[in-house]
């Protein structure tokens, strides 16, 4: 007959496959079975000579990995929500969790999981004239009752809370609030474990500007730069740094379009947004570590269609995009480009074009598997903003006459707080 000791081992390693191999919801229902056996938790001594041996096989078998490898590899694959209740089990889970490794390898899975896919939204309910945040679901088995309903962070009562731009789980969100209604207050926030700081304020907060939020791997710190309309000067926080600074304009005195933005795009280390000098479009690019600009060129064809039109530029799938919103026979059409090899400017390629006669404006927002688009639009109909897809209204939220603003994020276990020191 086997010994008690083997068949607690036995059972804690089939449990740890079946997660492994388990989708999210299972994986956490099964982690709880785990969570009673107190061998996984801390180091037994209660083996014999015999099951010293017969545990040398299994862990050949698993690779040679130590139960604390193991544990790791499961919780990296677990969403945060678990991982946030998990923290109780030990001192030991706790550590793990909150371990600056852990966090970049369970953000590393979580980038290519579509579970961890999530949609941050802001809604002006017109009827109350009230703020409210919503996270939903971007994976094909979405459910409503998966939404989840958010306060503003800091400011429950905010007059104005706007989604400015995200990265890396983060998002900026912009806040006034009832008692000092003079002010805009900028937050650095994490939807997936609610955490959030209150971010300096720059020069200009009430001029007509566009966000991007980067991580720079030169400096290993995370920045923020404000891109403004007209004439004003540019200015770039580095969250380590704790004040904003002016950067020097672009050495052309190029104008930046940002009617139809609603962030600045960063891929391939730069921030990017559209520029025009002399009714000339293409991309102006802004190194996050050298502080340098650069210009990529855009097709002809793609010029003549942008004049005078609503252009954006944002990141698909890590590639950069370009969208214009034109009417073709008192159609609205919205055109998408992508730059399939970054900075050659004959690799551009017309993606997708959707035709709504609705549609006055449309910004994409995030590409399913299956390629189908998710994309903000405003709406003729009372100038109402809503998202959408080529087969129809995206709705998971409770539905009223709103003013939306939102963004896809991937949900991350970065504190907002750990990036300041």
């Amino acid at each position: 007959m086997p010994k008690k000791g083997k068949i607690s081992i036995y059972r804690e390693t089939k449990l740890f496959n079946q997660i492994i191999i388990s989708n999210k919801e299972d994986a956490t229902q099964k982690f709880s079975q785990i969570c009673e056996v107190k061998s996984i938790v801390e180091p037994s001594n209660n083996y014999n000579n015999n099951d010293t041996e017969q545990l040398d096989v299994d862990d050949q078998a698993m690779g040679i990995q130590s139960k604390e490898d193991i544990i790791m590899e499961i919780l990296s694959k677990l969403p945060v929500r678990s991982l946030l209740r998990f923290k109780c089990v030990s001192k030991f889970w706790k550590a793990l969790i909150i371990d600056p490794y852990f966090k970049k390898k369970h953000f590393n899975h979580a980038k290519n999981d579509g579970n961890s896919q999530k949609l941050l939204i802001s809604l002006l309910c017109l009827r109350d004239d009230k703020y409210n945040m919503y996270c939903c679901p971007l994976s094909p088995l979405q459910q409503v009752e998966h939404v989840q309903k958010l306060d503003c962070p800091s400011l429950p009562t905010a007059l104005h809370c706007i989604i400015r731009c995200c990265c890396d789980g983060l998002v900026i969100i912009e806040a006034r609030d009832i008692i000092d209604s003079e002010r805009l207050i900028l937050f650095l926030f994490n939807p997936s474990t609610r955490e959030s700081i209150v971010l300096p304020d720059p020069e200009f907060p009430w001029r007509p500007s566009l966000l991007g939020l980067a991580y720079d791997s030169t400096s290993g710190e995370y920045k923020i730069l404000k891109v403004y309309d007209g004439e004003l000067p540019s200015e770039i926080l580095a969250l380590k740094g704790g004040s904003w600074r002016k950067i020097d304009k672009h050495p052309r005195g190029i104008c930046s379009v940002s009617l139809a933005m609603h962030s600045l795009a960063f891929v391939h280390e730069s921030f990017h947004w559209i520029g025009c000098i002399s009714q000339s479009y293409f991309l102006i690019s802004f190194s996050i570590s050298t502080e340098v600009y650069g210009e990529i060129p855009i097709p002809k064809q793609m010029v003549t269609i942008m004049r005078g039109k609503h252009v954006g530029v944002s990141v698909l799938e890590g590639m950069l995009c370009v969208y214009t919103n034109f009417n073709i026979m008192i159609k609205a059409t919205l055109q998408l480009w992508v730059l399939k090899d970054y900075g050659v400017k004959e690799s551009w390629t017309l993606l997708l074009t959707i035709e709504d006669p609705m549609i006055v404006m449309a910004v994409p927002r995030y590409r399913f598997a299956d390629g189908e688009l998710l994309y903000w639009c405003m709406r003729r109909h009372a100038l109402a903003h809503a998202f959408r897809t080529s087969s129809g209204p995206f709705v998971l939220w409770p539905r009223c006459d709103t003013v939306q603003h939102g963004f896809a994020f991937t949900e991350s276990l970065i504190s907002p707080k750990s990036l300041t020191y």
